[in-house]
């Protein structure tokens, strides 16, 4: 922005300012001015004519000063719903502990209406065993029940809820998807993947645009006061008209004054790709903008539904490879023309044969050069996920230079779960930070909340002692030679996921010209040993230069 011509609106001193890019933190004095950087530098060498009668200052003292946390990949929908008086959260002890977890939620909304719930677990449980629609029954037999579970891709209904969806015996999921059913070929009230995710809509119509307001609202506040500042909320699933990115809901705050977090949405990508030029029309802010695409690749490990290469190590059936959810050549059909138009398209692929494919296709059809705001930098594709490479995946990853979407609390969310379904010879590639930094890839950090919780802090302990932020398992880590350094986690989660939301340049680094955004950490993580990186709390939350939290 060059040099400074009019006094600052706020100036905020450290002794410990970390600018971003994995430099180390070091003393210094950032000027903000509207809701931009406009200087920044030594403390003892303010320019005079940055202090104006009306600036303010602001001393943090030993605090770590940073660029606000940027989650890369979440779902602001059910992430504010879950969080909301309007629903549960829970992972429960066991498939009767999660049904009695439903009563407050029975208490408090109208009868007759939906109990929602997301959370459930049935490998943590004990015992583990997939529950059936027979416990909701016998608590719930006039209600209709809900419950996702925690990773989003299975729900488990009762019957009051299969029959005001419509659901019977005869009825055919759509692609992609299942209603299971019992050996004598009765419902489980278990429905998988697409099946459940085209269910969704339905079930939450019944809430109103006020309700869901104020579950946004409440969000952001749960958002800031965790030291996010930006996020992208990316499409929930691949199917026309689903993928819940609610830009109705954001445009409404932002007209109110209310939005307290910079959102980049990316609806799916489709044939029909008009549903982007209209977002992008239509949100033109800094606040809000339409920044690319997400397509789907495959499902998720834990239920054999990642695309892997090899089976499965507990194979279910001869040839449990999973299954891609469409077929490659489809796949190329979508991303090619929308690389062709400068748009950037990230994919969802965890097993290692979606993530070979996707390169291979990523790698013919590179983001075009395309018009672009003041500042930004060349769009790149992104993968999200990423949990298990074949070996020679991940420095190809790095060369042609697609972004590593990931979400550390993952690796540790199914203790023994990798060795169980893809072996001891697979294990050591999967979720390879430090290798896949040493090959020169960027990382983008986030939670894919609803999924894991969207504490940023808990992330980069995850990331640096390769243990669970909650119970500090394994003693020593998991597959711990792929432990990064604090300094490297905190990029990813501010430059790298710029890198990611396509606005590199505009966000993620403490440098002029930059939107001001930033957090405030005390103690200084830096000056913690790794183990007590969660004793960190957040101080203060910037967005667009005003402070959105204090502590």
């Amino acid at each position: 922005m060059g040099h400074p011509t009019s006094p600052a609106d706020l100036i905020i001193f450290t002794r410990a300012l970390f600018r971003g890019a994995a430099q180390a933190p070091a003393p210094g004095a950032v000027a903000l001015k509207d809701d931009r950087i406009m200087w920044v530098g030594a403390p003892d060498e303010v320019p005079a004519e940055l202090q104006g009668p009306d600036t303010a200052e602001e001393d943090w003292g030993s605090a770590l000063v940073m660029p606000g946390f940027h989650d890369a990949h979440l779902h602001f929908f059910h992430s504010a719903l879950y969080l909301s008086p309007l629903a549960e959260r829970f992972v429960g002890d066991n498939e009767a502990d999660a049904v009695a977890r439903l009563a407050p939620l029975a208490a408090r909304r109208p009868e007759g209406s939906w109990l929602l719930a997301q959370g459930w677990r049935d490998y943590l449980w004990n015992p583990p065993a997939m529950p059936t629609k027979a416990s909701l029954d016998a608590a719930y037999p006039d209600r209709p029940v809900a419950m996702y579970s925690g990773d989003a891709h299975t729900l488990w209904l009762n019957s009051c809820a299969l029959e005001r969806l419509g659901i019977t015996e005869d009825s055919t999921p759509p692609a992609g998807g299942s209603y299971d059913k019992d050996a004598e070929g009765h419902l489980t009230g278990i429905v998988r993947e697409a099946a459940a995710m085209e269910l969704m809509p339905r079930i939450v119509a019944e809430f109103s645009t006020d309700e869901l307001l104020d579950a946004y609202r409440a969000f952001e506040a749960y958002l800031n006061e965790h030291g996010v500042t930006a996020v992208c909320d990316v499409s929930l699933m691949a199917m026309p008209g689903l993928d819940f990115v609610r830009d109705d809901l954001f445009a409404e705050l932002e007209q109110r004054g209310e939005l307290t977090v910079r959102v980049s949405m990316f609806p799916t990508l489709l044939a029909d790709r008009s549903r982007l030029g209209e977002l992008q029309s239509a949100h033109t802010g800094p606040l809000l903008q339409a920044r690319g695409f997400k397509q789907f690749f495959d499902g998720v490990s834990s239920q054999h539904t990642a695309w892997v290469h090899d089976p499965y190590t507990n194979a279910r059936f001869a040839g449990d490879c999973g299954r891609p959810t469409v077929e490659a050549s489809v796949m190329e059909e979508l991303v090619a023309p929308a690389a062709a138009e400068g748009h950037a398209v990230r994919v969802h692929a965890i097993g290692d044969e979606a993530i070979h494919q996707c390169l291979d296709i990523f790698e013919r059809h590179p983001v075009a050069p395309a018009p672009a705001a003041e500042g930004s930098a060349e769009g790149r594709h992104t993968i999200e996920h990423l949990e298990n490479f074949q070996p020679d995946d991940i420095a190809r990853l790095a060369r042609v230079g697609v972004i590593a979407s990931v979400q550390p609390r993952h690796i540790t969310l199914d203790p023994g779960g990798p060795e169980r379904d893809l072996g001891a010879e697979r294990v050591p590639y999967m979720w390879p930070f430090r290798t896949l930094l040493d090959e020169g890839a960027t990382l983008a950090f986030g939670t894919d909340s609803p999924v894991t919780d969207i504490d940023p802090v808990s992330a980069v302990y995850t990331a640096v002692t390769r243990r669970d932020a909650d119970t500090r398992e394994p003693e020593g880590g998991w597959l711990p030679e792929e432990r990064i350094t604090l300094a490297e986690a905190l990029s990813a989660y501010t430059a790298g996921s710029a890198a990611a939301a396509q606005r590199a340049g505009e966000v993620g680094e403490i440098a002029p010209g930059q939107y001001a955004d930033l957090v405030v950490l005390a103690p200084n993580p830096f000056d913690l040993p790794a183990e007590d990186l969660q004793q960190a709390q957040v101080q203060a939350t910037y967005v667009a230069g005003k402070k959105v939290y204090e502590a």
